[in-house]
């Protein structure tokens, strides 16, 4: 966690009483090794009191989390992450909505499309480590992704782990492989692009879905640059605190709140055994004071 412990958002110590808010959780719906319940038991454990369970691009473990939650003695907010393009620079940006409403069409249309290319893409990659030589098939990569709604490159690393080619998911032969080819390298032989919505597709489809949408990390894919013109259309956070954060990103995204009224919000950006560093669940975390603001933009939204 980059900086994170020199600056922290106030009321974050964990105590009797204490709003413990990770707005930014994943569950093996996407590309986390660990079930819902698992999730959410660990993250009770750690004392955290609202937990947003935001999987990539769908909202299907929604229901289960939510009874789970219920179960366990925590509360869960429905939320999601989209993944998004940013055309006018060229890079990446992931969207968060919270208090989405599950299934909802808008969510579905812009998900179910990325999912199938996530699948499709899956399995061109499957089929060129095969080519190269690599003991692996698109049959056995599926089962790893069993409880998904998608094959991720993970779901293939994790089979390859276990044929014996690396003995970690994230790491060397990840970087080698699925490399874009970025600052001028030749990308890696197993990448195969994906095609992702604009961010101001995904922004409006989380407003339709009645949810709040909130820019991810942007120090992590410097979408810092972008805030300004995508609050035009429409989004209402950002996220200050996050694992791969420095001290400078956090302070940088606290400035961009105050200057354009935006919430704030922190998360672990849990992926269990899937994640580059398994920062467990409350490791990041915001209090009572963001997740009011949180829910106070929600009230805004527009509930046609």
């Amino acid at each position: 966690m980059a900086g994170f412990a020199k600056i922290q958002s106030p009321g974050l110590r964990n105590g009797q009483g204490r709003v413990v808010a990770d707005l930014h959780c994943h569950t093996s719906w996407s590309d986390n090794d660990q079930p819902v319940r698992s999730v959410i038991r660990l993250a009770r454990a750690r004392g955290v009191t609202h937990l947003a369970i935001t999987d990539h691009d769908t909202t299907a473990g929604l229901p289960e989390a939510i009874r789970c939650g219920r179960e366990e003695g925590i509360t869960v907010i429905p939320g999601i992450e989209l993944s998004a393009w940013d055309g006018k620079r060229n890079r990446r940006a992931h969207i968060l909505g919270y208090f989405v409403e599950p299934g909802h069409p808008a969510l579905e249309a812009v998900g179910g499309r990325l999912l199938a290319e996530r699948e499709e893409a899956a399995r061109q990659m499957t089929e060129k480590l095969a080519e190269a030589g690599y003991r692996i098939d698109w049959e056995t990569v599926k089962t790893y992704a069993a409880s998904s709604t998608t094959v991720y490159k993970q779901h293939i690393l994790h089979a390859l782990m276990d044929a014996g080619y690396c003995d970690s998911i994230r790491g060397a032969l990840a970087r080698r492989l699925f490399s874009r080819g970025d600052n001028g390298r030749p990308p890696g032989i197993a990448y195969v692009p994906v095609r992702y919505m604009a961010a101001e597709t995904a922004i409006r489809a989380i407003l339709d879905a009645g949810g709040v949408p909130v820019l991810a990390h942007p120090g992590q894919l410097g979408n810092f640059e972008a805030v300004e013109e995508w609050v035009g259309c429409g989004l209402m956070g950002i996220e200050a605190y996050h694992p791969s954060h420095t001290v400078a990103e956090i302070r940088r995204a606290l400035a961009l709140a105050e200057r354009y009224g935006l919430a704030v919000t922190g998360g672990s950006d849990y992926h269990g055994n899937y994640g580059e560093d398994v920062e467990p669940p409350g490791t990041v975390h915001v209090g009572a004071e963001h997740l009011e603001l949180l829910m106070r933009k929600r009230d805004l939204v527009p509930h046609l």
